[in-house]
């Protein structure tokens, strides 16, 4: 089953998954900065439409509580979240990429990561 899209909120749900484990809807609702807080009912609703597009799952129920932990992993969600990006351009890195220079994100060391992986892919050495 292809990973299902997912919001900016279902993305942050997704990440207090991920970082913390298993968690309660509280529990999510808590890992939220005290400032930008979303309600209980809205991480609660939140949380059901993930269960439905099984990006996560229940694995317990605790007194009252449903615990529910990731059935997405993390990799899985980023490289979705990458391809949707690159499908806005055409499927073009470049201009991704020279973006990434220009605003300083890019590293010459994730460029010599880079070099490496596409060596790899390539079946190549690595250069010396």
């Amino acid at each position: 089953m292809p990973l299902p899209k997912l919001s900016k909120l279902e993305l942050q749900i997704m990440e207090a998954l991920w970082s913390r484990g298993p968690c309660s809807v509280r529990e999510i609702q808590e890992s939220f900065p005290a400032k930008k807080r979303p309600a209980y009912t809205t991480v609660q609703t939140t949380v059901y439409r993930l269960e439905v597009k099984k990006a996560l799952r229940r694995v317990k129920k605790i007194s009252t509580a449903n615990i529910f932990e990731a059935a997405v992993s993390r990799a899985a969600a980023e490289r979705r979240l990458i391809d949707d990006l690159l499908g806005l351009f055409g499927g073009r890195s470049r201009p991704i990429m020279a973006h990434l220079v220009e605003s300083g994100a890019l590293t010459l060391d994730d460029v010599r990561e880079a070099e490496k992986a596409l060596l790899k892919l390539a079946g190549e050495e690595e250069p010396k």
